[in-house]
C-alpha cells in the first residue's frame, strides 16, 4: 500500500485491490463462458438427437433459447456458439477421417483377406472335424458284422472284399483287427 500527498494530506491507494477486483471479474466472466458453452452444447447435442435440423440449424435454437430465457445475452451466445460451432465442425472432421481411414480399400482388402482366411480356416477345421468322425464310422473290427463292400487293414493295406453281409474277420496277411470300409 502506498501513500501519496493530496494537498496537505495523504490519500491512500492500493492498487493491489484494483488487480484483485480485476482478476476476480475475469474469473467470473471465464466461468460464466465456460457455463455458457456447456449449456449450449448441451442443448445444441439434445436438439441434434431429435432429429431434422442440422448441426448450424440446432445451434441457432439452442443459442435463442438460452438467450431468451436471460441468462445471457445475444452477444456471449453468438460468442460462445462459435465456440461451439468450431469444436463441433473439428469433431465431425476427426470422425470422418477415422471413418475414411477405416473404410480404405486396402484396409478393407486387407481386412477382406482377413475375414476370408478366417472363414476358411473355420471351414478346414470344420471339415477336419466331419472327416475325422466320418473315418471313425468308416472303421470296423474283427468280429463286427458289415455289409457288403470292401474293407482294407490299416496296418498292411491289404484289401478284403465282402460279397454278402458277413462278420469281419482278422486280416489274413498281418492278423490285425482294424480296417476302413469303402462302398
Amino acid at each position: 500500500m502506498k501513500f501519496y500527498p493530496v494537498g496537505n494530506n495523504f490519500a491512500r491507494c492500493d492498487m493491489t485491490e484494483k488487480h484483485d477486483d480485476q482478476n476476480v471479474q475475469e474469473e467470473q466472466k471465464e466461468q460464466q463462458e465456460v457455463s455458457l458453452y456447456e449449456k449450449l452444447a448441451n442443448r445444441t447435442a439434445e436438439i441434434l438427437e431429435e432429429g431434422r435440423k442440422t448441426t448450424d440449424e440446432a445451434l441457432k435454437k439452442a443459442k435463442e433459447e438460452l438467450a431468451s430465457a436471460g441468462e445471457f445475452s445475444r452477444e456471449q451466445a453468438d460468442k460462445v456458439g462459435n465456440y461451439v460451432r468450431r469444436d463441433l465442425m473439428e469433431n465431425a472432421r476427426m470422425a470422418k477421417d477415422a471413418v475414411v481411414k477405416s473404410v480404405d480399400p486396402q484396409r478393407l482388402a486387407a481386412g477382406a483377406q482377413s475375414a476370408f482366411s478366417r472363414i476358411l480356416t473355420s471351414a478346414a477345421e470344420a471339415l477336419s472335424e466331419v472327416a475325422a468322425k466320418a473315418e471313425k464310422n468308416l472303421e470296423f473290427h474283427t468280429g463286427e458284422v458289415t455289409s457288403p463292400g470292401t474293407l482294407t487293414c490299416k496296418d498292411c493295406g491289404k484289401e478284403l472284399h465282402m460279397t454278402s453281409t458277413t462278420r469281419i474277420p482278422p486280416c489274413p496277411k498281418c492278423h490285425k483287427t482294424l480296417f476302413r470300409k469303402s462302398y
